[in-house]
């Protein structure tokens, strides 16, 4: 379902599980060998869609390994993100002469545990959740984003970004129905954007990073949430 997200050119791949021809490659091994196995599962599937991702563009298998602050490092001239919670784990890739980068995060449609929301958003953020009365778990959908923001932002500047560097506004699409295509029924989708409250220099040249627009999608029990910079 996370491809209904992303424009023409960008590479989807997701599980709802872990396939059993699912693995790692050798390179990857050493990133993994002292995690426990639901984490070791979380990361071959991860890279296992990271894989299939690549694949849909006509590259062959390679190792995804980690760069600073956990960044994936993608074959030359493209841009991807991971992500993985329980019951899911997606990859999205694209060649960066189309997109400048990338950024999803997936989190279970729940609440955030008590204390949390409190430490990963902005007072204005907490008051606008405050004042929506529909069923959605939105501080869990406002955590989600600001996951995809930081996945979008750091490959482009290299710098933390915290959850008070962005301010995050929601739109709520109103006419959303089922879709085949998703399971379950789609509870919701719009989109978002992420401003940001710090200096926005890149290192590749390009203009900065000022505002972050996403796009995300509740349904089937799960929270995603994406950003594509062109």
């Amino acid at each position: 379902m996370i491809e209904l997200l992303f424009p023409r050119g960008v590479a989807a791949a997701e599980a709802f599980g872990d396939p059993d021809g699912a693995a790692i490659l050798p390179a990857e091994e050493s990133l993994i060998s002292q995690a426990v196995d639901k984490r070791r599962r979380e990361f071959t599937t991860a890279r296992h869609c990271g894989r299939q991702a690549l694949g849909q563009l006509g590259i062959e298998p390679v190792p995804i390994l980690r760069g600073e602050r956990g960044m994936p490092l993608w074959p030359e001239r493209v841009v991807g993100s991971l992500t993985h919670c329980d019951g899911y784990r997606a990859a999205v890739a694209a060649y960066s002469m189309q997109v400048r980068s990338l950024g999803i995060d997936a989190e279970p449609h729940q609440a955030l545990p008590d204390g949390v929301l409190g430490h990963t958003s902005l007072p204005e953020e907490r008051e606008v959740l405050a004042g929506r009365s529909d069923d959605l778990h939105w501080d869990r959908l406002l955590f989600c984003a600001k996951e995809a923001t930081y996945k979008a932002w750091f490959p482009l500047t290299r710098r933390w970004l915290g959850f008070e560097d962005a301010h995050i506004t929601f739109t709520r699409d109103a006419r959303v129905a089922q879709t085949a295509d998703v399971p379950g029924d789609v509870a919701a989708a719009g989109t978002f954007e992420s401003t940001i409250k710090i200096d926005g220099t890149t290192v590749d040249g390009g203009a900065p990073l000022l505002t972050l627009p996403g796009r995300w999608l509740i349904a089937g029990g799960l929270i995603l949430t994406t950003i594509t910079l062109i």
